[in-house]
């Protein structure tokens, strides 16, 4: 593989897990620049991806790709073996047939990439057989599948019932004055009596605790 004096750097971060990684953005720039002098190249173009892991599309990967071709440039990545797991980012490379760099793996060529898509394939399908047959070897145990959910949706529940108990007969008293939902959101604002939500009130925020609270199996008494 012919080296370049022209780089361009691909760089992708996750916005959820950017802070997790110990290589983000900043890191991934200070490592490739640090790269391209020491071979005494020159940065012509950076892309950068950001995604939140569950987009798989790599625009911007393709946009380097067809710009190191239409420049005759090299594709410099900070690290190889984090992206290897995705088996899309290897194999767009590998089709692309552009030469790449990898600072954290120097000696990596299109051997070593069809390796790693082999590997990370064959961990995907792994992974997914594995899921598969816990999920099956707990359901064959009588356990509820989605049970910690539905434990926290009655929680929830619960919770908002246990709060038009406190609030419901505040509202009930300023309906019986004659106040308006809106007029009752004012008062419970100007009282400064926290939403279920602690948000402040609104007619809609009334309307909801009320119609929970009248609904309730058993009202109770003032």
């Amino acid at each position: 593989m012919d080296l370049s004096d022209k780089y361009i750097s691909y760089i992708r971060v996750s916005t959820d897990r950017q802070g997790k990684s110990g290589l983000g953005l900043e890191a991934q720039k200070t490592v490739v620049n640090g790269f391209i002098s020491q071979s005494g190249g020159k940065l012509i173009s950076e892309y950068v991806e950001v995604e939140s892991g569950k987009r798989n599309s790599r625009e911007q990967l393709q946009r380097a790709l067809e710009e190191c071709k239409r420049e005759g440039a090299m594709l410099v990545i900070a690290k190889l073996d984090r992206l290897a797991r995705n088996v899309h980012f290897i194999s767009g490379l590998i089709e692309s047939g552009v030469p790449f760099r990898a600072v954290d793996m120097p000696e990596a060529n299109r051997f070593v990439l069809h390796i790693m898509a082999a590997v990370a394939e064959h961990e995907g399908r792994a992974i997914s057989e594995r899921t598969k047959a816990a999920l099956a070897a707990a359901k064959a145990r009588g356990v509820k599948l989605g049970a910690s959910c539905q434990a926290l949706a009655d929680k929830k529940i619960a919770d908002a019932n246990g709060y038009s108990e406190k609030i419901g007969p505040v509202i009930e008293q300023h309906k019986e004055n004659g106040l308006s939902v809106r007029k009752i959101a004012d008062r419970l604002n100007f009282d400064k009596v926290p939403s279920y939500t602690g948000a402040q009130w609104h007619p809609s925020t009334v309307q909801r605790v009320w119609k929970r609270y009248s609904a309730l199996p058993v009202r109770p008494t003032t």
